[in-house]
């Protein structure tokens, strides 16, 4: 029964913790300079070099909610496969050219639902 009683609050946790990261624009904008978790879906892919990568989330290019900058090479994932998963992204929110956007160059900042 206590180990019943501890995965169901493991889960609990874990899905209020997936609800609270979807964000709009506006609680994106209130949120800048802060480190937080966005979760959208992947909607596009541009690799640019070896060392860019941008992914659109929630649309398609110049449509997009969110764009992921992935910086360096320390992160490598099947870019070809990404279209239409489900990724959590944690970074600081940041606006480029008035657009919101996470910069993520550790692998630690990226992960799939």
């Amino acid at each position: 029964m206590k180990k019943l009683l501890i995965l169901f609050v493991f889960i609990a946790a874990f899905t209020f913790k997936a609800s609270a990261q979807n964000f709009n624009a506006q609680e994106f904008n209130a949120n800048l300079g802060k480190t937080k978790t966005l979760c959208d879906v992947v909607s596009s892919v541009k690799i640019f070099s070896d060392t860019l990568t941008l992914i659109n989330m929630g649309g398609n290019y110049p449509n997009q909610k969110y764009t992921i900058a992935v910086k360096g090479n320390k992160i490598t994932l099947d870019w070809a496969n990404l279209k239409g998963k489900t990724m959590c992204v944690t970074g600081v929110f940041e606006l480029h050219k008035n657009r919101p956007e996470i910069v993520a160059a550790q692998p630690d900042q990226i992960e799939f639902k």
